[in-house]
């Protein structure tokens, strides 16, 4: 949201529009009626509990804008429905709208693109143009809440971008989308994923937020990560494990493992009891893997292992005392996975004014 003048109302915790509204006119107590409404998306001309002219300040002393759906699927296998959104300045993000038994998920992005050139993810390949601003990822929330008619009861910040690279946004959005007096999503009930930028997490065990820290590891020894995920170089793994066991001292939260599987990169059973050594030792509290099977992106050149190699490889975990799953695959007939719509979009697109930083 580059263009904007005016102050980002949606960007506001609860007492920074108190003192907005009051410097408006307006009693303090109106700011709890506008949270609510725009937890709903409504525009200040829809909050029809606001006098009129109230109504029409507010409209044109603040900047709102929601995230406009360009192009929406919905899988015919499990209904999973993803989203490429429009945002104000031309540039497009996805989300994910996903039913499980215990309640539906929304998957957000926090960047427009990915600076962290991890080898098997779409979402960097054409490297960062911009942070969101806390808005636009609340914006995600709210879009796929009103446009589904169904209740997001939780997040997963495993969108494009990496979280902690645009972490003081991302923290405002913790804030905000956890509010009991806007949308009222438990922190317990939101994870974060990052490639493993070890400061920030340092930092994000300090906010006392009880999110589920997600890390994605996607190997098990240096050189193999350092190929795959260049952050490595910076933050290597051993730096990484301890910063994982100070989130989980400091929180009280178990943290988990993405592991992403690709065919003789990652795979084989060797590097699995590999794994499960690294994360006896390393880690020495409770933790979790989640297997992926490879998200084949054609520009990459990388291919997905069979189900019987990932099965191999979860077996191993396990008889080594190590909690694993391998993650069902929602939306599989739409390209789920994040950074795909978005590169084509691109593709179509190649004049756009928005360069990688």
């Amino acid at each position: 949201m580059t263009d904007v003048t005016k102050p980002d109302i949606l960007s506001m915790t609860l007492p920074e529009l108190k003192e907005f509204v009051v410097t408006l006119g307006a009693p303090g107590y109106r700011a709890e009626q506008i949270f609510a409404w725009l937890a709903k998306g409504a525009a200040p001309a829809e909050m029809q509990n606001l006098p009129k002219a109230f109504r029409e300040t507010l409209a044109d002393s603040i900047e709102w804008r929601l995230p406009q759906i360009a192009e929406k699927y919905v899988s015919r296998e499990d209904g999973t429905v993803k989203y490429l959104l429009s945002l104000c300045d031309g540039e497009c993000v996805e989300c994910v709208f996903m039913e499980y038994h215990h309640g539906n998920t929304l998957c957000v992005s926090s960047q427009a693109g990915c600076r962290m050139g991890c080898k098997f993810c779409a979402s960097t390949l054409n490297g960062r143009v911009r942070n969101l601003t806390p808005s636009e990822i609340l914006g995600q929330v709210i879009v796929a809440a009103r446009d589904t008619g169904k209740r997001v009861d939780g997040v997963v910040m495993m969108g494009i971008g990496e979280p902690l690279d645009n972490y003081d946004n991302v923290i405002r959005f913790l804030h905000l989308v956890s509010d009991t007096k806007g949308m009222g999503i438990g922190l317990r009930h939101i994870s974060l994923s990052t490639c493993g930028i070890v400061p920030k997490i340092y930092d994000l065990a300090d906010e006392g937020l009880p999110v589920t820290l997600s890390v994605s590891l996607h190997a098990a020894d240096d050189d193999t990560r350092s190929s795959l995920m260049p952050v490595n170089r910076t933050y290597p793994i051993a730096k990484l494990l301890s910063a994982c066991r100070h989130y989980f001292q400091k929180t009280g939260r178990r943290v988990s493992f993405e592991y992403t599987l690709i065919a003789g990169q990652n795979d084989s059973v060797p590097q699995a009891k590999k794994l499960a050594a690294l994360l006896r030792s390393g880690m020495r509290c409770p933790t979790h893997v989640n297997l992926i099977l490879l998200n084949v992106v054609e520009e990459t050149g990388l291919v997905r292992p069979a189900r019987e190699q990932a099965e191999r490889f979860r077996k191993t975990l396990e008889d080594a005392g190590i909690n694993a799953t391998i993650r069902r695959k929602l939306g599989g007939d739409i390209d789920a996975s994040c950074g795909q719509l978005r590169i084509r979009k691109l593709a179509d697109n190649p004049d756009t004014e928005n360069t990688p930083e």
